[in-house]
């Protein structure tokens, strides 16, 4: 199904941008932080809060952030602190920073560093959360190591507690930390996927050959995990069975670039990618399918999985966030600094 936007836009981004996060912690609003990318202006971080009526995006806060920002992750356990992956010409850096409280001004120009992420030689990707409440653990990957942080945001303080290196593997790209397990994360680089086990910062199973442009894992099934990947769009896979993904999804004309489950439905999925489309999917899995064919080897018959592509676009979108406050409602960012605010609630029937 194709479709445009009937969506709810923000037009408050004046540069360019690719980083969107849902602020989970926000337990009253649907609320989104949004960070910019320009390399001659001082960047900007928005926080995003849809209206009391439900009818406009506001500016509930505008700080200014000294970096172009690549990377952008809320707290999950409180909503004023959030971490960044910045560069400064041909530096990089990772840092948490605390909004100050507003009372009643929209804009702020200062942000409090509470501490900056700073055992890094090489490049940063990202930054991970557990995703679930409280926990005094962060990840950051660089492209050769994974760094396990114990942090403590009240002394303003972090220490490395371990570090893992990807030895033989490609650079790594990113990863995703496990809701169901906080001792498990994913990685990808561009040929493969690995598991590592935090406690002994080993791999463990592997997806080889494929070209991962992200990673999500499924919040109400634990082993499940989507892929984005440029050869073979979205796959789901069972982590405990990687010979063949348990599902296949078209995926985009061009580049997938980031796909994400829904926090409360499961088996809705979005996707977006450079070919300025955000796609939602109807994703059903059993942990019982062992793989993309039927027993007796031909191709079983599926129900159409694209409920709707929503297209109202004109440049690539790097950035999609769900609302953990509404699961109804998602907000995507294309690279022209957009963000688009769209309700899934007529596809929520087919749950």
């Amino acid at each position: 199904m194709q479709g445009g936007s009937s969506g709810i836009v923000y037009g408050g981004l004046k540069y360019q941008a690719r980083c969107i996060a849902d602020v989970r912690a926000d337990a009253g609003s649907t609320t989104f932080l949004a960070g910019t990318l320009s390399l001659k202006e001082e960047n900007e971080v928005h926080l995003i809060r849809l209206s009391p009526a439900e009818s406009e995006l506001v500016c509930d806060g505008l700080f200014y952030h000294p970096n172009e920002i690549w990377d952008l992750k809320s707290c999950p356990f409180d909503h004023r602190v959030f971490s960044t992956v910045y560069t400064s010409g041909e530096s990089y850096g990772a840092s948490i920073w605390k909004i100050p409280e507003l009372y009643g001004q929209s804009n702020s120009p200062q942000l409090e560093q509470l501490f900056a992420l700073d055992e890094h030689m090489g490049k940063i990707r990202c930054v991970l959360w557990w995703p679930l409440g409280k926990h005094d653990k962060l990840i950051s990957i660089d492209d050769r190591n994974i760094f396990l942080w114990n942090i403590d945001a009240s002394n303003k303080s972090a220490k490395v507690l371990s570090q893992g290196s990807a030895d033989m593997l490609p650079n790594l790209r990113g990863g995703a930390w496990d809701p169901h397990n906080h001792n498990s994360i994913a990685t990808i680089t561009d040929s493969s996927l690995h598991c590592w086990d935090l406690r002994s910062m080993k791999k463990s199973n592997a997806i080889e050959h494929a070209h991962f442009r992200d990673v999500d894992y499924n919040p109400k099934k634990q082993h499940i995990i989507a892929t984005a990947e440029d050869e073979f769009g979205i796959c789901l896979w069972d982590l405990r069975m990687l010979k063949h993904p348990l599902k296949n999804l078209p995926g985009h004309s061009h580049w997938t670039w980031t796909v994400r489950h829904n926090p409360e439905h499961d088996q809705l999925i979005l996707s977006a990618g450079t070919d300025s489309t955000v796609n939602l999917w109807f994703a059903k899995v059993g942990t019982d399918e062992s793989g993309p064919e039927s027993p007796s080897g031909s191709p079983m018959r599926e129900q159409e999985p694209l409920l709707n592509s929503y297209t109202d676009y004109e440049d690539s979108i790097y950035g999609i966030a769900w609302s953990s406050h509404d699961p109804s409602l998602f907000a995507s960012l294309s690279y022209d600094g957009r963000v688009v605010l769209e309700s899934v609630k007529p596809y929520l029937q087919r749950k």
